[in-house]
């Protein structure tokens, strides 16, 4: 293992609160080749695969500057604009994180592909939510959106916890923060017929 890959286990598993002998175990079944990946790259992998879906959907959605959003009627208890940037961006990292420890995991790769399908489906919506909200500017449809989001997040949640604690643990944040997305999505589309 290089220098840089125990720094990069040490660092997150101290940012997990776990022990590193337990659960930061480098996975050399890989895939394609016998080696495999390392795990840097695969940390490195997932958390660009998740932080590029929240950036490409922010841009392709125009979230940022929505005069459309601006004029909705919002709830009392609308988060301020400021805070959902660096909410994602931590939300996504900790996804990011969360798909490693599955990836890296010793388990057999045709083991977790329910695991990664279950994943990539619930990233897929989250993806949408934001282009169906602000770019097409139907709540509605956001609304149904989140809620299967929501039900992918929490199977998601459920079946990472087969293979890691720590990984599920990664993922309640989260689920807390998509819970209140789907009230205030809720809220927007009842403040505004």
């Amino acid at each position: 293992m290089l220098k840089n890959e125990k720094h990069l286990e040490k660092g997150a598993a101290g940012f997990a609160g776990l022990e590193m002998d337990q659960t930061f175990k480098d996975d050399s079944s890989g895939l394609g080749n016998k080696k495999g990946i390392s795990v840097f790259v695969k940390f490195i992998l997932a958390i660009l695969l998740c932080e590029s879906v929240g950036i490409l959907s922010a841009l392709l959605s125009n979230a940022g500057n929505n005069a459309w959003f601006d004029a909705l009627n919002k709830p009392s208890w609308n988060p301020p604009p400021y805070l959902f940037a660096p909410v994602w961006t931590i939300l996504y990292l900790m996804m990011g994180i969360s798909l490693w420890l599955i990836w890296k995991n010793k388990v057999a790769e045709v083991n977790k592909r329910k695991q990664y399908f279950i994943f990539g489906i619930q990233l897929f919506l989250n993806f949408s939510w934001s282009i169906i909200f602000f770019r097409m500017h139907n709540p509605l449809l956001a609304l149904m959106d989140i809620i299967l989001m929501l039900a992918l997040i929490i199977a998601t949640t459920v079946s990472f916890a087969r293979y890691s604690k720590p990984a599920a643990w990664l993922l309640v944040p989260y689920l807390a923060w998509v819970s209140f997305a789907t009230f205030l999505n809720y809220s927007i589309w009842i403040l505004n017929p």
